[in-house]
């Protein structure tokens, strides 16, 4: 239902203008699809819809610009490049040491990310803490950290 529901989101948003919500429940409606506005807003979310202007300069939803991939990886970029200064693994471990202060953004920034071999993180002043689910993960992802340096 889910998914039925999300492709039939992704349909409407892209070949039509919506600019709210409710136009984006009533389109839904017309297709036989009922939806509340708290799935809805949940779905805009998880599909990652943006805002854009028009031409004629109003505002519509559209699927992002980036492939998801590509604008996690710019986003890691960025932030490894601004406040981290080493990566290293103990077993399933990431440990990121940042600039004083800052590693509770880049902790942030990473839960943020839907990487799925990622069980959680903690962050102290300038050093995080990355659980992964296995030790294959772990090294695999700080390759990806140490390829952004």
């Amino acid at each position: 239902m889910k998914t039925a529901r999300q492709n039939a989101i992704i349909e409407i948003v892209t070949g039509q203008d919506i600019e709210t919500q409710n136009q984006l429940m009533e389109a839904l409606s017309q297709r036989g699809i009922k939806s509340t506005q708290a799935t809805l807003s949940r779905d805009i979310k998880e599909l990652r819809l943006v805002k854009e202007l028009t031409g004629v300069g109003h505002y519509r939803y559209s699927m992002p610009s980036q492939p998801v991939n590509e604008a996690r990886s710019e986003r890691l970029a960025k932030i490894f490049r601004e406040s981290v200064i080493s990566c290293d693994t103990a077993m399933n471990i990431i440990v990121l040491k940042t600039l004083p202060g800052l590693a509770s953004a880049a902790s942030s920034a990473i839960d943020g990310m839907d990487i799925p071999a990622l069980v959680g993180t903690v962050a102290g002043d300038d050093t995080v803490f990355m659980a992964m689910r296995d030790v294959k993960s772990a090294e695999a992802f700080r390759g990806e950290i140490q390829k952004l340096f």
